[in-house]
């Protein structure tokens, strides 16, 4: 094992002498060592929950035989960074985060990784570490936020902008907008619609490298919990039998991931981001390849802001892997690509349906025949 090199062997006593000052046991230290990376903290809404993600994963490395151990990733919130200098300082940590998590990685000479972001340069930060790394690294988000409710209609974080759009032009009063400053963001989780952060989110699931529902299901659902903990006993599974980032996000998975985009309707920055993740994978994707599959694949999904649905409908009508379903009938998807369940994408699609065609159109039906 990788952790070897700080466990095992006289040479290696100081070493151990650190962990025994952490507290960590003979039995624990015999384990792998799985470094679960915590993107918590206190100032953005898709990560406030994610110190509970975080002791999910604990519990399912740990089932599974591993000695989890956690370590920090920091995470900006684009909508609070927006309209002043913030900004500047919000693309950027895109690869600090890569950096300091290889840095972490590689000083402490973990076996496996779980990684554990959820908002818009963060989750692919960590995509660019893990492919760097290339050890065994599953993810799980801390989920999409619940949509708002206000006059009886679903709303997200662009109705915001659009309320205060409204009150400019004389449309709105300041307590219609106050009505919708505090009820708009409802919960916990990123951004409701099919913002950066979701679009990332379902991406991940596209390319392999989070579990079925890693994209969709609601942050405050105790089904988030549960994945978590599948995740952390995923990633001793990947270990043992020794299936590597780049084992899974191949050309192909890559390919799958861009028409995945655009059956989903994604957040455009999806192409600032897949290229950089791409490029740490030492596969070349650019804005011509986007664009030709483009050509080819049907829009399936009209999430806000582009439509009136919301994460929570498309985790309903069966999410990522239902999309993926209606893609495969038409054959534009590689459904030989390994993923971090250890099967193929055909094994996992297989038996998914499509609940709800209001909210993922048939491909016979497509709310545009391209992307």
């Amino acid at each position: 094992m990788r952790s070897d090199n700080v466990t095992k062997g006289m040479q290696q006593a100081p070493h151990r002498s650190l962990f025994n000052a952490l507290g960590y046991t003979k039995e624990e230290l015999d384990r792998p060592l799985v470094g679960i990376v915590s993107s918590y903290n206190e100032i953005v809404p898709g990560h406030m929950n994610l110190d509970k993600i975080v002791e999910a994963v604990k519990m399912g490395v740990a089932m599974a035989g591993g000695t989890p151990i956690v370590f920090p990733a920091i995470a900006v919130c684009d909508g609070i960074a927006m309209g002043h200098t913030g900004m500047k300082y919000s693309l950027v940590t895109r690869d600090l985060i890569a950096d300091s998590t290889e840095c972490m990685a590689m000083a402490h000479q973990f076996d496996a990784l779980v990684m554990v972001p959820n908002c818009d340069k963060n989750v692919p930060g960590l995509l660019m570490a893990a492919a760097r790394l290339n050890i065994p690294t599953v993810f799980v988000s801390g989920g999409p936020m619940l949509a708002g409710h206000i006059h009886g209609k679903k709303r997200s974080l662009s109705s915001m902008f659009e309320a205060v759009g409204s009150y400019a032009a004389g449309t709105m009063t300041e307590d219609e907008v106050r009505e919708y400053e505090e009820k708009v963001c409802p919960t916990c989780g990123s951004c409701s619609g099919m913002y950066t952060a979701n679009s990332m989110n379902c991406l991940t699931e596209a390319i392999g490298m989070g579990l079925p529902g890693n994209g969709t299901i609601p942050a405050v659902y105790s089904e988030r919990i549960k994945l978590a903990k599948h995740a952390g006993m995923a990633v001793m599974e990947l270990l043992k039998k020794d299936i590597r980032p780049r084992d899974i996000m191949t050309k192909a998975a890559f390919m799958n991931a861009l028409t995945m985009d655009m059956a989903l309707g994604c957040s455009t920055n999806s192409m600032l981001h897949l290229p950089a993740i791409a490029h740490e994978a030492g596969v070349d994707i650019d804005l011509d390849i986007a664009n030709a599959l483009s050509e080819k694949t049907p829009n399936l999904c009209h999430l806000a802001p582009a439509g009136p649905t919301y994460m929570e409908d498309l985790n309903e009508a069966g999410g990522v892997s239902a999309v993926m379903s209606e893609l495969n009938k038409i054959g534009l998807l590689d459904t030989s690509c390994m993923t971090v369940t250890g099967k193929t994408i055909a094994e996992n699609i297989q038996g998914v349906v499509n609940k709800n065609p209001e909210v993922i159109r048939p491909v016979e039906n497509p709310y545009s025949k391209t992307g």
